[in-house]
């Protein structure tokens, strides 16, 4: 009988623990800004915009013996069934369905409906932690007892972690915590893998970002991002240079019209602050082209909301 030269030998695996963990919650409550903390760098978007997660996105940590998958969902929709939306919601259920650990993430010291309706997917027997994040905006510490005392009784969490995504002791205080339900295997991935995405789709996630950062409040959030063009090529100068073409999907001439801004401005400094960051992103020279497209009701049309790269 001959070994599986791909599978590790029993010398390799010893002592690893490696196990998947989905980061669950309303939109807005600080998934993303949780998921980055874990993996120590950024790779789901954030902005205070409501719903800016839109797809199921990994990120990956070993630290010592213990390899953390980390899985970001999109916040559960609760209004407007559009097909984007029902696609969100897919996406969270499916997330959950096959996982170690789960962490419900809900703002310290709050419970709304939204929050109900999350917590009511979980499946029992899946171990899950609640996360009181944004403790530190909480002004009256003592406030938080008789709330836990609530939230223990609306489902039997594993254990509480009252913290703050911002707070570093507070992320090396997590990760002490879930290591202990990780089950001991080998590890899924390599030691340095930080996401399963790839960089076609970080570009892409991170123009959106900044097209929501300088749109505040003013676009609607149905906006989406294509990218259409990502080539790579050898570059004496820089070592690795990357030409990126992509194209902000909106809904309106209104909304086109905002986007671009007054000569052009807010265009150019979306493409600007995202090349800016994907240069850190990829270690590469990148040259970014932005249009922007109108499409009106893509949100609605589920064929189109496929094309658009929504499960």
């Amino acid at each position: 009988m001959t070994d599986d030269a791909s599978s590790p030998s029993p010398a390799d695996a010893a002592g690893q623990r490696c196990g998947v963990i989905a980061i669950v919650g309303k939109p807005n409550v600080g998934k993303s800004t949780l998921l980055n903390a874990l993996v120590g760098q950024k790779i789901s978007i954030t902005s205070r915009k409501a719903q800016t997660t839109r797809h199921r996105i990994t990120g990956i940590r070993t630290r010592g013996a213990t390899q953390s998958i980390f899985v970001d969902t999109p916040g559960f929709q609760t209004r407007h069934a559009t097909a984007l939306n029902k696609s969100l919601n897919k996406t969270v259920l499916g997330a959950i369905g096959d996982v170690d650990l789960v962490l419900f993430v809900v703002e310290a010291g709050h419970f709304a409906l939204a929050d109900a309706k999350v917590l009511s997917l979980l499946k029992p027997g899946v171990p899950t932690l609640l996360i009181a994040n944004k403790l530190d905006h909480v002004h009256r510490r003592a406030e938080i007892a008789p709330w836990l005392r609530d939230m223990q009784e609306r489902h039997p969490f594993a254990e509480f972690v009252p913290m703050s995504a911002k707070n570093k002791a507070d992320i090396e205080r997590l990760f002490g915590i879930c290591e202990k339900y990780l089950p001991v295997q080998p590890w899924f991935h390599g030691e340095d893998e930080l996401t399963d995405r790839s960089e076609k789709f970080l570009a892409s996630e991170t123009v959106r970002e900044k097209l929501f950062r300088f749109t505040g409040d003013e676009l609607p959030y149905t906006s989406t991002v294509v990218v259409d063009k990502f080539e790579e090529e050898a570059s004496k100068a820089h070592g690795r240079l990357v030409r990126i073409a992509a194209t902000i999907v909106v809904e309106r001439d209104g909304h086109k019209a905002m986007v671009i801004g007054e000569k052009g401005e807010r265009l150019k400094r979306i493409g600007t602050e995202a090349r800016q960051e994907l240069e850190k992103l990829l270690d590469a020279k990148v040259f970014i082209e932005v249009w922007v497209k109108v499409r009106s009701g893509w949100a609605d049309d589920e064929a189109r909301v496929r094309s658009f790269g929504y499960e």
